[in-house]
Protein backbone atom coordinates (compact mmCIF):
# COMPACT_ATOMS: atom_id res chain seq x y z
CA UNK A 1 0.00 0.00 0.00
CA UNK A 2 1.14 3.44 -0.61
CA UNK A 3 0.03 6.79 0.43
CA UNK A 4 0.64 10.22 -1.21
CA UNK A 5 -1.14 13.71 -1.59
CA UNK A 6 -3.66 13.39 -3.90
CA UNK A 7 -3.62 14.97 -7.45
CA UNK A 8 -6.08 16.90 -9.17
CA UNK A 9 -6.71 13.86 -11.51
CA UNK A 10 -7.39 11.68 -8.33
CA UNK A 11 -10.79 14.16 -7.42
CA UNK A 12 -13.17 12.28 -9.57
CA UNK A 13 -11.97 8.47 -7.30
CA UNK A 14 -11.68 10.27 -4.51
CA UNK A 15 -15.32 11.75 -5.03
CA UNK A 16 -16.73 8.15 -6.24
CA UNK A 17 -15.83 6.85 -3.42
CA UNK A 18 -17.02 9.65 -0.82
CA UNK A 19 -20.17 8.99 -2.47
CA UNK A 20 -20.47 5.62 -2.55
CA UNK A 21 -22.91 4.98 0.89
CA UNK A 22 -26.62 6.10 1.53
CA UNK A 23 -25.15 9.37 3.43
CA UNK A 24 -22.85 10.14 0.82
CA UNK A 25 -25.41 9.59 -2.24
CA UNK A 26 -27.74 11.95 -0.92
CA UNK A 27 -24.89 14.58 -0.39
CA UNK A 28 -22.63 14.10 -3.05
CA UNK A 29 -22.71 14.93 -7.02
CA UNK A 30 -20.69 12.06 -8.51
CA UNK A 31 -21.13 12.38 -12.30
CA UNK A 32 -18.82 12.79 -15.31
CA UNK A 33 -17.35 15.53 -15.82
CA UNK A 34 -17.58 16.28 -11.81
CA UNK A 35 -19.34 19.13 -11.23
CA UNK A 36 -16.66 22.55 -10.71
CA UNK A 37 -17.30 22.16 -7.14
CA UNK A 38 -15.37 19.67 -6.50
CA UNK A 39 -12.27 20.94 -8.70
CA UNK A 40 -12.17 24.21 -6.82
CA UNK A 41 -12.36 22.39 -3.16
CA UNK A 42 -9.46 20.51 -4.32
CA UNK A 43 -7.26 23.94 -4.94
CA UNK A 44 -8.52 25.40 -2.19
CA UNK A 45 -7.27 21.97 -0.07
CA UNK A 46 -3.93 21.95 -1.88
CA UNK A 47 -3.08 25.47 -1.30
CA UNK A 48 -3.63 25.15 2.59
CA UNK A 49 -0.60 23.78 4.31
CA UNK A 50 -2.43 22.89 7.20
CA UNK A 51 -4.29 20.63 5.21
CA UNK A 52 -3.59 16.89 3.62
CA UNK A 53 -6.00 14.90 1.48
CA UNK A 54 -4.25 11.79 0.67
CA UNK A 55 -5.22 8.84 -1.44
CA UNK A 56 -3.95 4.98 -0.73
CA UNK A 57 -2.86 2.74 -3.93
CA UNK A 58 -2.76 -0.58 -4.24
CA UNK A 59 0.10 -2.65 -5.76
CA UNK A 60 -1.62 -2.04 -9.33
CA UNK A 61 -1.47 2.00 -8.30
CA UNK A 62 -5.05 2.21 -8.00
CA UNK A 63 -6.77 3.93 -5.60
CA UNK A 64 -8.54 2.19 -2.90
CA UNK A 65 -8.43 4.81 -0.08
CA UNK A 66 -8.36 8.39 0.66
CA UNK A 67 -8.32 10.92 3.60
CA UNK A 68 -8.45 14.24 4.35
CA UNK A 69 -6.73 15.59 7.90
CA UNK A 70 -6.45 18.94 8.54
CA UNK A 71 -3.76 20.33 11.51
CA UNK A 72 -5.59 23.34 13.82
CA UNK A 73 -3.17 25.50 15.57
CA UNK A 74 -4.86 26.75 18.41
CA UNK A 75 -4.23 28.50 21.94
CA UNK A 76 -5.63 25.59 24.05
CA UNK A 77 -3.15 22.90 25.36
CA UNK A 78 -0.30 25.58 25.75
CA UNK A 79 -0.95 26.32 21.80
CA UNK A 80 -1.32 22.89 20.66
CA UNK A 81 -1.95 21.19 17.60
CA UNK A 82 -4.69 19.09 16.99
CA UNK A 83 -5.09 16.69 13.66
CA UNK A 84 -8.81 16.12 12.55
CA UNK A 85 -9.20 13.54 10.26
CA UNK A 86 -12.16 13.15 7.83
CA UNK A 87 -14.03 11.33 4.78
CA UNK A 88 -12.30 8.44 5.34
CA UNK A 89 -13.44 5.96 2.54
CA UNK A 90 -12.35 2.61 1.22
CA UNK A 91 -13.33 1.69 -2.21
CA UNK A 92 -15.83 -0.83 -1.97
CA UNK A 93 -14.21 -3.70 -3.30
CA UNK A 94 -11.39 -3.35 -0.57
CA UNK A 95 -13.37 -2.86 2.34
CA UNK A 96 -13.00 -5.79 5.23
CA UNK A 97 -9.33 -6.38 4.00
CA UNK A 98 -7.78 -4.04 6.87
CA UNK A 99 -6.90 -1.54 4.28
CA UNK A 100 -8.91 1.20 7.18
CA UNK A 101 -7.07 -0.24 10.01
CA UNK A 102 -3.50 0.67 8.05
CA UNK A 103 -4.78 4.16 6.95
CA UNK A 104 -5.51 4.76 10.50
CA UNK A 105 -1.87 3.93 11.72
CA UNK A 106 -0.68 5.78 8.92
CA UNK A 107 -3.20 9.41 10.31
CA UNK A 108 -2.22 8.60 13.98
CA UNK A 109 1.67 8.36 12.47
CA UNK A 110 1.49 11.52 10.62
CA UNK A 111 -0.61 13.81 13.40
CA UNK A 112 2.10 12.73 15.71
CA UNK A 113 5.01 13.54 12.98
CA UNK A 114 3.58 16.87 12.89
CA UNK A 115 3.71 17.31 16.70
CA UNK A 116 -0.46 17.14 17.03
CA UNK A 117 -1.81 16.47 20.59
CA UNK A 118 -4.66 14.62 19.82
CA UNK A 119 -6.25 13.33 16.47
CA UNK A 120 -10.14 13.55 16.45
CA UNK A 121 -12.61 12.35 14.26
CA UNK A 122 -16.14 12.53 13.87
CA UNK A 123 -18.75 10.02 13.09
CA UNK A 124 -22.42 9.77 11.78
CA UNK A 125 -24.70 8.41 14.06
CA UNK A 126 -26.19 6.32 11.40
CA UNK A 127 -23.13 4.52 11.07
CA UNK A 128 -22.76 2.29 14.42
CA UNK A 129 -20.05 0.32 12.30
CA UNK A 130 -17.67 2.78 11.79
CA UNK A 131 -18.44 3.96 15.37
CA UNK A 132 -17.65 0.59 16.60
CA UNK A 133 -14.40 0.36 14.45
CA UNK A 134 -12.87 3.43 15.72
CA UNK A 135 -13.62 2.69 19.29
CA UNK A 136 -11.58 -0.29 18.63
CA UNK A 137 -8.47 1.61 17.22
CA UNK A 138 -8.51 2.94 20.59
CA UNK A 139 -10.73 6.34 19.91
CA UNK A 140 -13.03 7.34 22.88
CA UNK A 141 -16.26 9.62 22.63
CA UNK A 142 -15.07 12.08 24.83
CA UNK A 143 -17.39 15.04 23.60
CA UNK A 144 -21.18 15.41 22.35
CA UNK A 145 -20.37 17.08 18.76
CA UNK A 146 -22.80 18.95 17.23
CA UNK A 147 -23.58 20.71 13.96
CA UNK A 148 -25.56 23.13 12.67
CA UNK A 149 -26.64 22.63 8.90
CA UNK A 150 -27.43 26.20 6.21
CA UNK A 151 -30.27 25.47 4.57
CA UNK A 152 -30.21 25.90 0.50
CA UNK A 153 -25.93 26.02 0.43
CA UNK A 154 -26.39 22.39 -0.57
CA UNK A 155 -28.67 20.34 -2.78
CA UNK A 156 -29.79 17.31 -1.50
CA UNK A 157 -29.53 18.02 2.15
Amino acid sequence: MTFRKATENDVSAIVAMIADDELGKKREDFQSPLPSSYLHAFAKITADKNQELMVVENERSEIIGTLQLTFIQYLTYQGGIRAQIEAVRIREDNRGLGTGKKMFEWAINRAKEKKAHLLQLTTDKKRPEALKFYEDLGFKASHEGMKMHFEGVYKNL
